[in-house]
């Protein structure tokens, strides 16, 4: 899967093809209940109509956009309702490596962990190091807690270099994670100590930025013990489960949102600064 995909192309295709068991007027309504209109230029060939109708659909999704994938997915939900489990098992299993979580009971379809908005990505002159580190988290986060862990730590990394690369300010490549975040936290007027007018200094932000800024310490000190890749271990992980990667993940997701956030924002505190 492409590092900007949120679903991988055997995956798709997989749909495509279970859709020989739906119908040419159901694959139509399921997507344009959705706001997805079929591809004018698509040249897939097939000898299904309904694997061909599903294809003009498929190439009209942005895959890279997760309100669009979020929608599919609801097509997906929909689509395949009443299929049998042996029937679909290949594919579901193929959205679960692709970082996605399916209720046995219901059929829904969620991300195993979040994703940022295009919107928080799309003034970044370069987002290709964040997007890496979400795809690895994503596929690592059920099955491989150490990874998701060492990766959400250099999610963080990598995000606060970003920002201060955009503000054009200097990176010491030798820094400790939670300076290089306390660096990015103030070029971005976000760090607890900055007094700028406005409610991001008002005492209850002021409170709750403190606690963003304890994720990144926290972070740092899980993965540096051992719970998270990057150093060698002389003895296995005991007891760590996809719950502390899930906690990690989303604790790590919960600071970069906000400093991308921040820097999209016409109104952000830094642009307040004398």
């Amino acid at each position: 899967m492409s590092a900007a995909d949120l679903v991988s192309r055997p995956t798709r295709n997989l749909f495509r093809t279970l859709m020989t068991g739906s119908t040419y007027g159901e694959i139509d309504r399921a997507f344009q209940d959705e706001g997805f209109a079929p591809s004018t230029t698509c040249t897939y060939e097939d000898s299904s109509v309904r694997r061909t109708r599903t294809q003009e659909y498929l190439e009209t999704v942005d895959w890279t956009d997760p309100s669009h994938v979020t929608r599919v997915l609801r097509v997906f939900e929909w689509l395949l309702h009443g299929f049998e489990a042996p029937y679909t098992d290949r594919f579901l299993n193929s959205l679960r490596r692709d970082g996605y979580l399916i209720d046995k009971d219901t059929g829904h379809i969620t991300p195993a962990s979040p994703q940022f908005t295009v919107v928080s990505l799309a003034n970044l002159k370069d987002p290709s190091a964040i997007r890496e580190h979400l795809d690895r988290i994503q596929r690592a986060v059920i099955d491989d807690p150490a990874l998701a862990i060492g990766s959400a730590k250099e999610l963080i990394e990598s995000t606060a270099k970003v920002i201060l690369t955009e503000l054009g300010r200097p990176i010491n490549e030798k820094a400790k994670l939670p300076a290089l975040a306390r660096e990015a936290q103030e070029a971005l007027g976000l760090h607890p100590t900055s007094r700028i007018p406005g409610p991001d200094s008002s005492d209850p932000v002021r409170k709750i930025l403190g606690s963003v800024s304890g994720i990144v310490d926290g972070l740092a000190e899980l993965r540096n013990k051992g719970y998270g890749t990057g150093h060698g271990q002389a003895t296995a992980r005991t007891g760590l489960r996809s719950r502390h990667a899930h906690l990690a993940v989303n604790a790590s997701l919960t600071w970069c949102q906000l400093i991308l956030d921040t820097l999209a924002d016409p109104e952000a505190p830094r642009r307040k600064t004398p």
